[in-house]
């Protein structure tokens, strides 16, 4: 195993819990609330939070008669506060095994699909600021939500403002979408094989596949 210089980190699965899918569902009706449209079946709003894109978002829009970009800056708003509300009253919280980034040797970052403003709410609130050099979730704007992974446009900022070395970086995550990131970025992945990821198969192959942060600790610092 491979001592590293940079291990970069995905957040939720990883640092904290996922998002559980009916509150966000129940975010994206509330944001057609906020624009008069009560009627949004199930399934739409569904779809706004599982799979979120320029057409997607565009026919909504086109369908009830609005601006998708009022669409989509009520329904960011509106998930953005009920994600902070689960991490105030706990039902959202850190991993156990969190603790075990502050003992790897490497500068470390944080790159997430979830929203820049909740990863720095996430660092604050649990005051894990300490443990990173650099985060990147997802900026605000239609246009952003191509730049989500798998796509590395995120990852690789975040090398480069720890000017790390591509052969020397190890990416961590909870999903496929991760490792393809990784592999985009000509990076190593390690596989987080969460309780929620029990189930999950991957069509691509991350350089490790593991159970826990103590497992990637140890590889990240070489032993």
């Amino acid at each position: 195993m491979s001592e590293y210089d940079a291990v970069v980190f995905d957040s939720d699965g990883i640092l904290v819990a996922p998002p559980r899918r009916e509150r966000q569902v129940a975010a994206a009706r509330a944001a057609f609330d906020d624009l008069g449209i009560g009627d949004v079946d199930r399934e739409t709003l569904a779809g706004l939070v599982t799979d979120p894109n320029a057409d997607r978002i565009g026919e909504l829009a086109a369908a009830y008669d609005v601006d998708p970009e009022a669409v989509w800056n009520a329904r960011e708003r509106h998930d953005e506060r009920t994600q902070e509300r689960a991490f105030e009253d706990g039902s959202r919280t850190t991993y156990d095994d969190v603790h075990a980034i502050g003992d790897i040797a490497a500068t470390r970052g944080v790159v997430s699909n979830n929203h820049h403003a909740t990863i720095a709410f996430v660092l604050d609130h649990f005051d894990l600021d300490h443990l990173f050099e650099t985060y990147y979730g997802r900026e605000n704007g239609i246009e952003n939500l191509a730049r989500r992974k798998p796509n590395p446009h995120y990852l690789e900022r975040a090398l480069a403002d720890l000017d790390a070395v591509d052969d020397r970086v190890l990416y961590v995550g909870d999903s496929e979408t991760d490792v393809m990131a990784a592999d985009r970025a000509d990076v190593d992945s390690a596989f987080v094989r969460r309780p929620h990821r029990e189930e999950l198969s991957l069509s691509v192959s991350p350089t490790y596949e593991v159970a826990d942060l103590h497992a990637v600790r140890r590889i990240a610092n070489g032993r």
